[in-house]
């Protein structure tokens, strides 16, 4: 039965997309899979709010009173273990997001925008790996990645679908499994957004993680957090005079999320069912949203 965990938890990578922010944590975990294994999986994400915080206040609607904001997420993840210690991971989402109220987004002046947004390319190495007499096991590892825009979105809008910033981000991750399959998860990382036309924050990333997995299930609650190394306050008179909406991407962006998220294998362990639900508890200059996920998930050994 152990084994055929270990299995099913090479699929399990797609419930890491971050759907509930177009800020992302590193979409890796801390276990790896057997070298030559190829995982794809494509998913599908819906998010919407109607509150933001203006700030740290929680205010109604959002910076341009455009009520109820919706995004539709249809996002493609594959994964392909290079050796049992180094993989490599792609992202690529393509975003729908509209103004429920039909009202014009102040920058893009259009109630609806959708389009590819970006590709992100990922390397995840094992640096060590403990075991101990009770079984139990401890994994370090690490990992870093570059995600840039692949269309011509515009990326200071409202209903913007990201920033067109290229990001580096670069994580460590320490993973604790129990002999009887209950394990524990800490990652931080660090976000570095360069854009030609704005100046945004650089971000300090941190996630926790506690899960449980078996031949049948794996599931998981995990709190997402960004901190932003600087950065405006919406609503700020230096906001204002900055450019109030046109000057958003670079606003100070921190966040809290909790998500759950869950995968049972349904043929062979080599296909598979993801699904996952996540809401905003805290943040700053943020939207208050509340998401959910399914996928399908595909493992060839």
């Amino acid at each position: 039965m152990l084994h055929k965990s270990k299995r099913i938890l090479i699929g399990i990578p797609i419930l890491f997309f971050p759907f509930l922010s177009l800020f992302a944590q590193l979409p890796v975990n801390g276990f790896y899979p057997k070298k030559n294994t190829l995982t794809i999986a494509p998913s599908y994400a819906f998010k919407n709010f109607d509150q933001f915080y203006r700030g740290t206040t929680l205010a109604e609607g959002n910076p341009a009173g455009q009520g109820e904001i919706t995004s539709d997420i249809i996002n493609l993840y594959a994964q392909y273990a290079i050796t049992d210690w180094l993989s490599g991971t792609v992202t690529l989402p393509y975003i729908n997001v509209i103004s429920e109220d039909n009202i014009p987004d102040p920058v893009q002046e259009v109630t609806e925008v959708d389009d590819l947004q970006d590709l992100g390319i990922y390397l995840k190495s094992r640096i060590t790996e403990k075991k101990f007499e009770d079984n139990s096991r401890f994994t370090l590892g690490g990992a870093a990645g570059v995600s840039f825009p692949v269309s011509d979105y515009e990326g200071a809008g409202v209903l913007s679908i990201g920033n067109q910033a290229t990001t580096v981000n670069g994580s460590v991750l320490a993973l604790y499994s129990l002999p009887f399959n209950i394990f524990t998860e800490v990652q931080l990382g660090y976000s570095y957004r360069d854009s030609d036309d704005f100046d945004i924050p650089n971000a300090m990333l941190y996630s926790a993680k506690i899960g449980y997995h078996n031949e049948f299930i794996y599931l998981h609650a995990q709190l997402d957090i960004q901190d932003s190394m600087s950065g405006f306050d919406i609503g700020t008179p230096e906001f204002a005079e900055a450019g109030a909406a046109a000057i958003l991407p670079e606003t100070e962006v921190d966040y809290t999320n909790l998500r759950f998220d869950f995968y049972v294998p349904v043929y062979k362990n080599s296909i598979g069912l993801s699904a996952g639900y996540g809401v905003t508890l805290n943040g700053r200059n943020f939207s208050k949203e509340e998401a959910f996920s399914f996928g399908l998930v595909y493992n060839a050994y």
